[in-house]
């Protein structure tokens, strides 16, 4: 049995931040640049499925600014 917990934030590039919640499925497509993370006033847990690659499983970008996650500014 799975169990997720808090709040959280997803964004897109050029999308704007949506809520996340226990229960809540979120897709993102390969390649599609996104972050994912606690909300500033609550923690998040989550469980994260992706496949590999020629045995690679993620590209890290850069990391989101304080300015871009406290206040919502669109990546890219």
């Amino acid at each position: 049995m799975a169990h997720a917990a808090g709040c959280g934030w997803v964004q897109r590039e050029g999308g704007q931040i949506e809520e996340i919640r226990p229960g809540d499925v979120v897709w993102f497509s390969p390649g599609e640049k996104h972050w994912h993370g606690a909300t500033p006033t609550t923690g998040m847990i989550h469980i994260a499925i992706q496949e590999a690659l020629n045995g690679k499983v993620v590209d890290w970008m850069e990391k989101v600014t304080d300015g871009q996650y406290g206040t919502g500014s669109s990546l890219g």
